[in-house]
């Protein structure tokens, strides 16, 4: 069978779609890459053509059809510590200064939210940092929100596996501490252990639909996440950030990237670390 053409007209389509629904900026040099990615979907599932495959899905009044597209043309690049210099700043700088904050040390808890975990790698990299700044130090309540557009990869970070070469890079007393070896069927695996993931709370979440937490976090890590969003969704984007964060607490976005070109509240601090004061 010929493979279907996906028309100028049709891109444009769904990249309003997708942009209308989640905010991710689809421009024109992603034509092949959704050409692949959705060619994939009309194969396994016999659609004739693009057109009928958006037809099918705008009329979903589901929306899992939605959320199958959005899960074909995320991005989920990952591992743990990624970009080290984040958590080296968590850990140094960050949460002694928090922990010192009086109506932190009055609840004894640190709230964190990992905006885009993707398959978990992030998340628990916090988790592991937060616990060795800690030492021991029980009194304190470690709260962390995982969440993410995509419902595949965050099945992936709830369940905590992965192969051995995902965390061999990770030293190795860390991976003892907080790492199981997997056996048998489970040979060349590690999962996470039950005192980290009981941390972690996983959550899909539209970050263009209204969201209001119950108490502000103390840091926000939102990384590599906006380069697929356009200045005015970024605007947007970061005032609901800004507004879900406590006073003094600290935004952490990818090296890549900035918040210049688009208004904020935020004070600077130093390459991709904002505080709010």
């Amino acid at each position: 069978m010929q493979e279907p053409v996906l028309k100028d007209s049709e891109f444009n389509k769904f990249s309003r779609y997708v942009y209308d629904t989640c905010g991710i900026n689809l421009h024109g040099g992603k034509k092949e890459l959704l050409k692949a990615r959705l060619g994939k979907i009309l194969r396994q599932r016999n659609f004739r053509s693009f057109r009928q495959y958006y037809d099918h899905v705008v009329n979903d009044k589901t929306g899992h059809e939605l959320i199958l597209l959005l899960d074909s043309i995320s991005t989920n690049l990952t591992y743990f510590f990624r970009e080290s210099e984040h958590f080296d700043f968590l850990k140094n700088k960050a949460l002694p200064e928090i922990m010192k904050r009086e109506n932190a040390s009055k609840n004894n808890c640190l709230k964190i939210w990992s905006a885009g975990c993707s398959s978990g790698e992030e998340p628990y990299s916090i988790a592991m940092t937060i616990s060795e700044a800690l030492n021991n130090r029980g009194k304190w309540q470690i709260k962390i929100l995982a969440t993410d557009l995509s419902t595949s990869v965050l099945s992936r970070a709830s369940a905590g596996i992965y192969e051995t070469k995902k965390i061999e890079k990770i030293p190795y007393e860390l991976r003892k501490r907080y790492f199981q070896k997997g056996d048998n069927r489970w040979n060349g695996y590690f999962r996470v252990k039950k005192e980290v993931k009981k941390k972690i709370s996983f959550q899909r979440l539209n970050f263009m639909e209204e969201f209001h937490f119950g108490e502000p976090f103390d840091v926000i890590f939102c990384r590599n996440v906006m380069i697929y969003f356009d200045n005015p969704t970024k605007e947007v984007l970061v005032g609901k950030f800004f507004h879900n964060l406590a006073d003094n607490g600290y935004f952490l976005i990818g090296h890549a990237e900035s918040l210049t070109g688009i208004k904020h509240s935020f004070k600077y601090i130093q390459p991709s670390v904002y505080k709010k004061i």
